[in-house]
């Protein structure tokens, strides 16, 4: 079983180590403990796929306003339908 302390810090430092953000030797003493640690390992993969995947879809599909306005409509949400302002 692996040392409680490392997982601890390096739970604290995961984002900033998956951002980039720490130095090269903090870098390189989690990435020891990352190939001893496969549950550690699998944290630092789930969160890079979560990051990417976040990346893939964070773009917002463009919805045509009558499909909107239809959608709205059924599911009697009309107060959110905002017209354009030449229908006023």
């Amino acid at each position: 079983m692996m040392d409680q302390h490392k997982c601890q810090y390096l739970l604290e430092s995961l984002s900033d180590y998956v951002d980039g953000n720490l130095g090269e030797e903090v870098c390189a003493e989690i990435e020891k403990h990352l190939v001893e640690c496969e549950d550690c390992r699998i944290v630092v993969d789930s969160l890079r796929k979560t990051i990417s995947l976040y990346h893939t879809t964070s773009e917002s599909p463009s919805v045509p306003a009558d499909v909107k306005e239809r959608l709205f409509r059924r599911l009697q949400l009309e107060d959110l339908i905002v017209k354009p302002k030449s229908e006023g």
